[in-house]
């Protein structure tokens, strides 16, 4: 399975207790949902996804925690830090008009109404407030730009780009 095929879902975190637990910092806006799928995907940037066992996802204060297969003490648990976890796309619900997996928006040329171009998605930052689309230009300008309806006219993933009201010189 190539990466291509992986949707990062979230990245782990701390560990939490002493049994292998961890937290998740999920990256989208139902991660309850992926406990019904038992296997996830693992991977450090640049190495290559392996399969996870999920042994358990719960809700613990304001955060999650999630138990892997052959991970059983806290040892274990802070070696997963810093891991992305994914699943293939064919295992996630089809999103519905205007929703979108942030791995589909990085990489989209994001161009203002005046037809310039302000560079690509190079991420997303999850604010709680609302989500922020990070767009790097070619001479290294990045900007910061909100991810909602007043700012983003247009998601037109076919054509490879995000149309926005927000001036180069913001």
């Amino acid at each position: 399975m190539t990466g291509s095929d992986i949707v990062v879902l979230g990245r782990l975190a701390d560990p939490y207790g002493i049994r292998g637990w961890v937290r998740l910092h999920a990256f989208g806006d139902d991660p309850m949902a992926w406990a019904e799928m038992p296997v996830w995907h693992m991977s450090r940037d640049g190495e290559a996804w392996r399969e996870a066992r999920l042994k358990g996802l719960r809700v613990h204060g304001d955060g999650l925690v999630v138990l892997f297969e052959g991970v059983a003490d806290r040892s274990g648990a802070e070696a997963l830090k810093g891991t992305l976890v994914g699943a293939p796309r064919s295992a996630l619900p089809a999103t519905d008009e205007d929703e979108y997996y942030w791995t589909d928006l990085i990489g989209l040329e994001v161009v203002n109404t005046a037809g310039e171009s302000l560079g690509q998605v190079d991420g997303l930052i999850e604010t709680g407030a609302n989500d922020v689309l990070s767009v790097a230009a070619e001479d290294g300008t990045k900007r910061l730009l909100p991810f909602v309806a007043a700012v983003v006219l247009a998601v037109e993933k076919d054509a490879g780009r995000i149309r926005v009201e927000w001036g180069r010189d913001w």
